[in-house]
């Protein structure tokens, strides 16, 4: 079975061995996220945690948990896909299970082709296909955890994340250009992993003065400097049992990289101005935009912290190596700027989509962030054709004013027309060509942003004939409202 997008699994099992078998089982199926927790964890959290598409229920011995997960569940996520592990002979238990929501349920103890058989026919008598999969992901999670792609680099990222996030104790390295999304893929890592329901705390090492960002990172005690009046606990504290994300981790200073060393080594620190040290079960995640194997030949970071946070290194793509995502990305963040808003997402032409996707993209998905937001604020038409767009991404000739793009942009617009109302429960075919005729010079309209002389000349009709017509049918009342719509 074929499905190179990514699934959310979560497996809510109690029995360690059965667990095990399932996830290694599993991960030969499905590419994407396995989430294991106990039968017990609060569902809701978990849904909003991990987004699950597939979920797998222990019966154990107090069924009634498990039953009521999978009835939470389906009461959330009514087209969700569910499976219920039931003790082998128990024939009322599997009952009840469907009963519950569950498509199928699997024997215990597991055996390997027994899953892979359940698991595959289940995924086809499932309502949604891969299609359907990829669009719920798009509207209900915008992507794998945040992040949108459906390249083969990126689905390669996918499941990297996945399963570099499942270990759940190495440092990771993120190496990536400025603007590619580190925080994001940090973030997704921390969600994969079983310290998910901890806390996960970011910080900007660029962004925070040198002389604040040690008692930032590991916290105070009360008079320890002036104005310590009281203690403080460090982001090394917050993230206890979760994941501290170090972003711009090349701009920290030699002094505080051999305090960092410290904590990495020995899983403990000191406050500033502290005598006795904190455990920190913490997992790091390091990110850099610069080039740290150079900066340590540089002298300018130090060598055993590099090779330290280097343990898992993950290297993200620019944007330019994954521009047949730019569509996904548009419509992410089209939406994200409509909310609230009365009128539909704007649409791209296909000659400025084919600009977007021509640009190299410096700034990566920030810039294109960025660039959407501003035509969602400044840009007054429905459609964004080429002329639309900045200067520098709009520089080829060849795809401004072209008559396709004309074409487009006037057919996306008549697209917008509103329905003409009956005249009639029953029409008839004087009606149709009424209908028709009153379609035809709004689009006339349209293309001549209410010219009439223009709009008789394409239409080869007279002025006053095109006049009387559209005073006979209102059509000026009609025009004006689609312009303000469009505006």
């Amino acid at each position: 079975m074929n499905m190179p997008y990514p699934y959310s699994t979560l497996i809510l099992a109690d029995t360690t061995s059965e667990r095990g078998h399932l996830k290694e089982t599993l991960r030969q199926l499905l590419p994407g996220s396995i989430t294991i927790l106990p039968v017990s964890t609060p569902l809701q959290k978990a849904m909003r945690d991990h987004k699950p598409d597939l979920l797998l229920v222990e019966l154990g011995t107090d069924s009634s948990t498990g039953l009521n997960q999978l009835r939470q569940f389906h009461t959330a996520h009514e087209d969700g896909l569910s499976i219920a592990i039931v003790p082998e002979g128990d024939r009322d238990l599997a009952i009840n299970a469907m009963h519950a929501g569950a498509q199928s349920y699997i024997a215990s103890p597991l055996h390997t082709e027994e899953i892979k058989l359940v698991i595959n026919r289940a995924l086809q008598a499932s309502s949604f296909d891969e299609q359907d999969l990829r669009e719920h992901k798009l509207r209900e999670s915008d992507g794998f955890h945040g992040i949108v792609g459906n390249t083969d680099v990126m689905r390669e990222l996918f499941d990297l994340i996945s399963r570099i996030g499942e270990e759940g104790e190495s440092t990771i390295l993120l190496q990536g250009e400025s603007g590619v999304g580190k925080e994001l893929v940090a973030q997704a890592l921390h969600a994969c992993s079983p310290r998910a329901g901890h806390n996960f705390v970011p910080v900007n090492c660029a962004a925070i003065p040198d002389s604040l960002l040690e008692s930032e990172l590991f916290g105070y005690e009360k008079g320890a400097f002036t104005g310590a009046t009281q203690a403080k606990k460090g982001r090394f504290q917050h993230a206890n049992g979760g994941t501290l994300f170090l972003d711009e981790i090349g701009e920290m200073r030699p002094e505080l990289q051999a305090k960092l060393l410290r904590v990495l080594q020995e899983k403990e620190f000191e406050p500033v101005g502290g005598m006795k040290p904190v455990q920190a079960d913490v997992r790091v995640i390091a990110a850099t935009n610069i080039n740290l194997e150079l900066a340590v030949n540089e002298g300018r970071f130090r060598t055993d912290l590099y090779y330290r946070l280097n343990v898992v290194p993950l290297e993200i793509p620019p944007l330019r190596d994954r521009v047949e995502d730019i569509p996904l990305l548009l419509d992410k963040f089209t939406r994200l700027f409509n909310r609230g808003k009365q009128s539909q997402p704007k649409r791209f032409s296909a000659n400025a989509l084919k600009a977007l996707q021509e640009y190299p993209w410096p700034g990566n998905v920030r810039e294109l962030k960025n660039i959407v937001q501003r035509l969602c604020v400044l840009h007054r038409k429905a459609v964004v054709r080429v002329q639309d767009l900045p200067p520098q991404i709009a520089s080829d000739p060849e795809l401004l004013h072209t008559p396709e793009e004309e074409e487009e942009a006037l057919s996306a617009a008549v697209q917008d027309l509103p329905d003409m109302p009956d005249m009639e429960e029953e029409t008839d075919f004087n009606t149709r060509v009424s209908e028709f005729e009153d379609r035809l010079i709004l689009q006339a309209l349209i293309a001549t942003n209410g010219n009439k002389k223009q709009a008789a000349e394409k239409l080869n009709l007279k002025r006053t004939t095109l006049l009387e017509k559209i005073k006979k049918k209102q059509l000026d009342k009609v025009f004006n409202s689609l312009q303000k719509k469009q505006a």
